[in-house]
């Protein structure tokens, strides 16, 4: 694990850590995985509202610690790092005695990964949500576990029929095409990645039933914005946005007529926070959440949009498949928007925009760019 400088960390002797030393006032609302993207900007929505909020991260992902950073210069001592694994039960336990809420983010993330490193992938994934389920079951609170799961969990949709047009791929079935993949998919774990986070949703969603936690899942599809340290494995939107402005090179695994639905991580933010707010009606319940038909695109399309951005083309290379991919994957999210009122509000474009303003203001150094190699 990555070691920080904050004068809030907390790791005690042999790993072991204390009950975080709170301001007073409310429980904190603890993020797992707090450090990553889309847990550094739900972490941040809460501060911005005057809460306390833990952090608990193992910073093992490049930039996440500039993450905690800037959540520190933004909030000061409302913040509450704990530095640890959640591969470590004893380890993570007195972060949860106070919380009021708890959303877990941190996970292997990459498909790749789950195949070359597949013990690892089920110990962080599998094994690790175990140990936050026990965790809050053991605190005794009663507090409402969040789940970030993933589209994956639907497996690689290859009984799906597809179409191929211009420079995207379009399933035949018309309802697909207007509304997307619905909760009523059968699930279907493919890859080692898809097994540990499919293993894990529906731990999440047993806890419900079995020991009354009040849990819910968010299978989410590709998110994206500020605060993403894309690299080629996961994050690709902020991965391509990244190589096309220090001037790489692009790889694309098959031909990039791949559709996925995407959402800008400040759309994502709202939705967690309104499970939350209705949690007592949703627990037990798995939701998808993406951008929806109207924040579909291909990897083509988006390419082309960044180049328009840009203002110049964006050199790219073709590779072999790799395991797993879906051709078509767009989020059916009717159920959440029915339950929470919820819908994304940030169009694609405009979110692309803003990502880019982004990275151009607070990314690494062309240099450092120009090592990152570009893949989706």
């Amino acid at each position: 694990m990555t070691g920080t400088n904050l004068s809030h960390e907390m790791r005690g002797k042999a790993g072991a850590l204390a009950r975080p030393a709170l301001n007073g006032g409310a429980a904190p609302v603890l993020v797992v995985g707090g450090s990553g993207f889309i847990g550094s900007n739900l972490a941040d929505s809460y501060l911005a509202d005057g809460e306390d909020v833990i952090v608990l991260d193992n910073l093992s992902r490049a930039g996440v610690e500039k993450n905690l950073d800037w959540l520190k210069e933004r909030h000061g001592a409302r913040v509450h790092p704990v530095i640890t694994d959640i591969r470590d039960w004893a380890a993570i336990t007195p972060a949860f005695a106070d919380a009021r809420a708890i959303f877990h983010f941190a996970a292997q993330t990459a498909v790749t990964t789950s195949l070359s490193q597949p013990r690892e992938d089920f110990e962080v994934n599998a094994l690790g949500t175990l140990n936050v389920l026990e965790a809050a079951r053991k605190a005794g609170r009663n507090a409402p576990v969040i789940f970030a799961s993933t589209n994956k969990v639907y497996g690689a949709l290859g009984d799906i029929e597809i179409a191929k047009a211009r420079d995207q791929y379009l399933p035949t079935d018309e309802a697909i095409r207007l509304h997307g993949i619905g909760e009523d998919r059968p699930l279907d774990f493919c890859t080692p990645y898809g097994c540990s986070k499919g293993a894990a949703d529906q731990y999440v969603l047993d806890y419900a039933t079995s020991f009354g936690l009040p849990t819910a899942v968010l299978r989410m599809s590709c998110i994206y914005g500020p605060r993403q340290f894309g690299t080629e494995d996961q994050g690709w939107v902020a991965h391509f946005l990244m190589r096309a402005i220090a001037g790489g090179t692009i790889t694309l695994y098959g031909d990039g007529r791949q559709v996925r639905d995407v959402l800008h991580v400040g759309d994502a933010v709202a939705a967690y926070r309104s499970v939350l707010e209705s949690i007592e009606r949703l627990a037990g319940r798995a939701f998808n959440l993406g951008g929806g038909p109207e924040n579909a695109v291909s990897l083509l399309s988006l390419l082309s949009e960044i180049e328009a951005l840009l203002g110049h083309p964006v050199p790219r290379e073709h590779r072999a498949w790799r395991p797993g991919d879906q051709l078509y994957y767009v989020s059916d999210t009717r159920s959440l928007g029915d339950a929470i009122g919820w819908r994304p509000r940030i169009g694609w474009r405009p979110g692309l925009s803003d990502l880019c303003d982004w990275i151009r203001d607070n990314c690494p150094d062309r240099a450092e760019m120009q090592h990152r190699r570009g893949v989706a």
